[in-house]
């Protein structure tokens, strides 16, 4: 089973989320444990644990924290990630994202889509990015790194 089934995020020493931003969290690990695809490939001739997996998301000491943990809860393992190259693309997807919410309260529905098309194409970049920084490390398709993404946004810069 090449899945997560169940993901928990580490929030110590964050500031308390907004309303908006918990919502954001809830529906992308309902939608994320709904589908995905999480992978762990052979590394060094050592056997890969069998999912389905437990992911713990986290920020510590500026990296970005993914502990992997078995269905039963037994540590499989961890890896780090530098927020580095996610930083400019978070930046755009927020100002693009509260241009949006402005958007609906004021401008007719052909520029709220182009707007939302622009939105939906930051959180793709976002995605292809996490993909690229986690080879070699977990292979995830690009609807579960979107959701991956979205998380990532919330945990850290929400």
């Amino acid at each position: 089973m090449t899945r997560i089934c169940h993901i928990e995020i580490d929030e110590s020493g964050l500031a308390a989320p907004t309303a908006a931003i918990e919502q954001e969290r809830r529906v992308a690990i309902f939608d994320l444990l709904e589908d995905n695809s999480f992978t762990l490939p052979a590394r060094e001739g050592r056997e890969v644990p069998p999912g389905p997996y437990r992911l713990g998301l986290a920020i510590r000491e500026g990296r970005l924290v993914f502990a992997l943990a078995s269905e039963e809860g037994q540590k499989i393992g961890e890896f780090h990630l530098s927020l580095g190259p996610f930083r400019q693309v978070v930046k755009d997807y927020f100002q693009i994202c509260e241009s949006y919410f402005d958007a609906v309260k004021r401008l007719p529905p052909s520029q709220i889509e182009a707007i939302d098309m622009a939105r939906r194409g930051i959180h793709n970049e976002g995605a292809r990015t996490l993909q690229e920084r986690l080879e070699g490390k977990a292979e995830v398709d690009i609807d579960t790194a979107r959701r991956l993404f979205t998380l990532i946004c919330v945990l850290h810069w929400g």
